[in-house]
């Protein structure tokens, strides 16, 4: 008897998404390797298996699309390619639509707020994000000690900011060290340590960073679960105010805010009318002149590994470090080009050159749980304590990264985990600065939520 495919969810993920569920022979790489897999009612390959058999009512009502974190391992692993996050996202979409009542439900309460927020400020309002969502979890005094030390350390701010688009940027003068900067919600709160620092190095190594008034907020992973053309709205309006400023290239150090503009471009690049209805909501019609570089794409490009060593003024000798890149930096391959999206090397050969020892580790991209810091902090402390166990056990003294909310998931719960030592975390650019001779101040070393005074004074004995 022929299988009927009419009206279902695989029929409805193939018009929307154009992504076909039946190349699924169920190998089963993608649960494999998922770090969630533990936590959901259905494995990933259970999903799309389940579409195959047309039991919509089974995935919707499954903890599984709402759990998924997006780290992207499934796609980067799957033989078929099978976007599996973007068919949760839209799973997660059709469920609501349907009525159908969230197994999670702060995961969509968290989406609500942050874009709520985002509507009426024009950007991410953290500690309004955080108040709010302890209130209506009935969890009012959650994360209480974490936030007092954050407002001491100056991390978040107690007012929102504000920011508005302009209708037309005007040109700004283009000069050949000079690069559009897009620091995104968190660099201005959260992770302003990634912030200073960046302006720090970069000025070292000659590079003008130009940030343009108006930016926005990119939507992250509260608008590409939520809304698909609100998702690529976001991000392309941003790229269309650097783009109207003359500027033909722009660093996006958030990792999540990169990874929201590469797939944005790739998207109104497949579709036409995708295309022309996001022309139409930001009023300009965006030419796609404007490449996407990563924090360590632009370290090498516009640095290079050479300035960078004729830069080092305090040789970081003896310090053992492993690199963190996380989910969004490599990942999915076919998004970000990375040549090798599982092992990448740019971090470790930038260690290499500060003098440091960049030791081999397996939690390099390994998923800290990012998306669900605020709504299943119990699953981001558990994969959390793994990277700190398995960086503990090769024998590293600290580990550096290039991603904000995998460096707020390490550094700032990490009281949360008990261990026997507290690990420094610290982005690449504080590392960076630190061989550069640049003092703690200019890197924002203060702000950074373990200590690392202990760190500073063993390296300047050395």
């Amino acid at each position: 008897m022929p299988f009927e495919t009419k009206d279902t969810l695989a029929t409805t993920i193939a018009h929307e998404l154009g992504e076909n569920v039946y190349l699924c022979y169920q190998c089963v790489k993608c649960t494999s390797g998922c770090p969630l897999a533990n936590e959901f009612d259905l494995a990933p390959n259970q999903v799309l298996r389940a579409l195959q058999l047309g039991e919509d009512e089974r995935v919707l009502n499954s903890k599984t699309i709402w759990l998924c974190a997006s780290c992207h391992t499934c796609v980067t692993r799957c033989p078929q390619g099978i976007d599996l996050p973007r068919i949760n996202d839209q799973l997660a979409m059709e469920a609501k639509k349907r009525g159908i009542k969230p197994k999670v439900p702060e995961v969509p309460l968290f989406r609500e707020i942050f874009l709520r927020y985002a509507r009426w400020f024009g950007r991410a309002y953290e500690i309004g994000l955080i108040l709010e969502m302890n209130l209506r979890t009935r969890q009012p005094f959650k994360d209480v000690p974490m936030g007092l030390q954050m407002l001491l350390k100056r991390k978040v701010s107690l007012l929102p900011h504000f920011a508005r688009t302009p209708k037309r940027a005007k040109p700004v003068a283009q000069r050949e060290n000079r690069i559009a900067y897009y620091p995104g919600c968190s660099l201005h709160s959260l992770s302003s340590e990634l912030d200073h620092s960046a302006r720090a190095v970069f000025k070292e190594l000659g590079v003008e960073l130009y940030e343009p008034k108006g930016w926005t907020c990119c939507g992250s992973s509260p608008a590409h679960s939520t809304d698909h053309l609100l998702a690529t709205t976001m991000p392309i309006q941003n790229l269309a105010l650097i783009e109207q400023s003359g500027f033909r290239e722009v660093l996006a150090p958030c990792s999540a805010c990169y990874a929201r503009f590469k797939t944005a471009q790739r998207d109104i690049a497949q579709d036409a009318e995708l295309k022309r209805t996001v022309d139409a909501q930001i009023g300009y019609t965006y030419q796609d002149r404007v490449a996407v570089k990563s924090l360590l794409d632009v370290i090498e490009a516009r640095g290079g590994l050479d300035a960078i060593a004729q830069h080092v003024k305090k040789p970081l000798r003896d310090l053992k470090v492993v690199s963190y890149y996380g989910c969004l930096m490599t990942r999915p391959p076919r998004l970000t080009h990375a040549d090798h999206p599982e092992n990448p090397m740019g971090m470790d050969r930038i260690v290499e050159k500060l003098g440091a020892i960049a030791l081999d580790w397996s939690y390099k991209t390994e998923c800290c749980g990012g998306s669900l810091s605020l709504t299943r902090t119990d699953i981001v402390l558990n994969l959390t304590r793994r990277i700190f166990e398995n960086a503990r056990a090769v024998g590293a003294d600290i580990i550096v990264t290039a991603c904000p909310l995998c460096h707020v998931n390490l550094d700032t719960r990490q009281a949360a985990l008990h261990l026997d030592r507290p690990m420094p975390v610290l982005y690449i650019t504080q590392l960076m600065g630190l061989a550069f001779g640049l003092e703690s101040h200019a890197l924002a070393l203060d702000k950074n939520m373990v200590d690392t005074r202990p760190l500073v004074r063993q390296l300047a004995a050395a």
